[in-house]
């Protein structure tokens, strides 16, 4: 059997536990070690008894552990804040880091769509999880037409979000809105987050409305839809919850100024909803929203350690 390669975790809440249950499933990557700051955390009980090395020493006590030495890669699922503070003590060791937080201290990746463009630095950001779901449906359009305005909605469980996301919404907004022009491709990009109180507790919901110039409606439709695809061999339960909309955008109609397009120049308006269910690996099925960030940030590392980059430029 190939050996794998390691990994550890900082962050032994329900994101950073997550995420140690799909790194043990990973034929890639293996959990090797796993920092959080409360010694009664379930993180790290779990983490233990799997004969994971563990500590509640934060990063400092992370980089003690002999286990440490074997890690090829750090997975930063804590907050924006204490990602600043870890990544600079992990600067020194040079390991490679997967950042789950906004701190967005290196650039943004998205698997299905930048990986190979990002892949040489040392410190990569996974956005959002509203990123995660839309960006790649925005830079699919933009691979047929021009984009010149793209806003997503994120609509998840009130449950499913944590202290940490609610501290992070104004970082959720601006850091998804910058993603969608500088991954996604859109001229402009506007990101909306909304925190359903619903019971049950309803599965993440996301919708992409983009105004780009009027083209081969098939050919977006199609590429779309292929892309959809390519994130669902990462996050299963990403899906398409109905078939994509296009439309035109007749004169005189408001939107016009928001895509910047003014006169009798052809616009179009497609609209994408998707729906994320989660896998249920430690977290509820309804929290769609933290498992694509956790699936996605998988795929980031099994990348990282297994292709040639390309030299940072």
């Amino acid at each position: 059997m190939t050996r794998r390669h390691l990994a550890a975790i900082i962050g032994s809440g329900n994101i950073g536990t997550d995420l140690m249950t799909k790194l043990r499933r990973s034929t890639v990557l293996d959990i090797a070690a796993m920092a959080g700051i409360d010694p009664a955390s379930d993180g790290l009980a779990r983490a233990s008894a799997l004969d994971v090395a563990v500590t509640a020493g934060g990063v400092d006590g992370l980089l003690e552990l002999d286990a440490f030495n074997d890690v090829e890669v750090v997975f930063d699922a804590t907050s924006a804040s204490a990602h600043h503070v870890n990544d600079a003590a992990l600067a020194r060791s040079g390991k490679r880091v997967v950042d789950l937080t906004p701190a967005a201290i290196g650039p943004f990746v998205v698997p299905a769509v930048n990986m190979s463009r990002v892949a040489g630095h040392r410190n990569l950001n996974m956005v959002t999880c509203g990123g995660q779901a839309t960006i790649p449906v925005v830079a699919a359009m933009a691979g047929v037409t021009e984009v010149h305005y793209a806003e997503i909605v994120a609509s998840i469980s009130s449950r499913s979000a944590g202290p940490g996301t609610r501290a992070n919404i104004d970082e959720f907004t601006s850091t998804t809105a910058r993603a969608i022009e500088t991954v996604g491709g859109a001229a402009r990009g506007k990101a909306i987050i909304v925190l359903n109180p619903a019971e049950p507790p309803m599965l993440m919901r996301d919708t992409v409305a983009a105004l780009v110039s009027a083209t081969d409606e098939d050919a977006v439709e199609s590429a779309v839809t292929a892309m959809v695809a390519d994130v669902a061999r990462y996050v299963p339960g990403y899906r398409l919850a109905q078939r994509v909309r296009i439309s035109p955008v007749p004169q005189g109609d408001p939107r016009r100024r928001l895509a910047g397009v003014a006169g009798d120049g052809d616009l179009t308006q497609v609209t994408v909803f998707l729906e994320v269910e989660g896998a249920a690996d430690y977290l509820p099925a309804y929290a769609g929203n933290l498992d694509i960030m956790t699936a996605a940030a998988v795929r980031v590392g099994e990348r990282l350690v297994t292709m040639t980059p390309e030299p940072v430029r």
